[in-house]
């Protein structure tokens, strides 16, 4: 096999290490040195930290968006106004996909629950077109689906749903948490998700 080239072997480290300890827990240096590689291959490769954790977070959400992007035109495919049940379905499930129970799976989790928690400017501003794109007809379908809703309260649900799934995943990645019951990692846990976001998602409207 191939040794991977060093814009590789930074990613990777960069990966494992936001994982670990948060954009701002996590050092140039510390990524270089898990890396392997000079310091100024940060800069070279990828310009800023910050760019190296776009770079970072959109290598993870890449096949994930995809698969949901594929999931969304099935649907559509069908019938212009999908179901919620069916929705979710399609956003949520290439998530529990992209977060397998295996080691990449795990850092996968613990980074997107990185993004989803940090403060840091930074790490808010990875998404690119292809992100936007997706989270727009995800919202305009379930606009469709739920016409009682607005779309700052349906985006919220759907961030709901990255964080739900997250959690689930890195439960299973850990072990259960004391006094609870074990984990389940497989087709079962995902249908509980299902079922469970997708009641969330019909949810009335929050009234002021």
């Amino acid at each position: 096999m191939a040794t991977p080239d060093t814009r590789t072997q930074i990613l990777d480290a960069a990966e494992q290490l936001f994982a670990e300890h948060g954009y701002r827990g996590t050092s140039i240096r510390a990524i270089t040195g898990l890396a392997g590689a000079n310091v100024a291959a940060v800069g070279y490769h990828f310009g800023s930290k910050a760019e190296l954790m776009a770079a970072v977070a959109r290598r993870v959400s890449e096949p994930v968006v995809a698969a949901q992007r594929a999931g969304l035109d099935r649907l559509l495919a069908r019938t212009p106004e999908p179901s919620v049940d069916a929705l979710v379905e399609a956003f949520a499930g290439p998530l529990f996909d992209g977060m397998s129970v295996d080691e990449g799976g795990a850092r996968r989790s613990r980074l997107i629950m990185a993004i989803l928690s940090d403060p840091a400017n930074e790490v808010r501003g990875w998404t690119g077109p292809a992100e936007e794109a997706v989270r727009t007809r995800y919202l305009a379908a379930f606009a469709r689906a739920l016409p009682g809703v607005d779309s700052a309260e349906l985006w919220f649900r759907m961030r709901g749903i990255l964080a739900v799934t997250a959690v689930d995943r890195l439960e299973v990645h850990q072990g259960s948490s004391p006094g609870c019951a074990s984990s389940v990692a497989g087709d079962e846990s995902r249908r509980w998700a299902i079922t469970f976001l997708a009641a969330a998602m019909s949810a009335p409207a929050t009234r002021g």
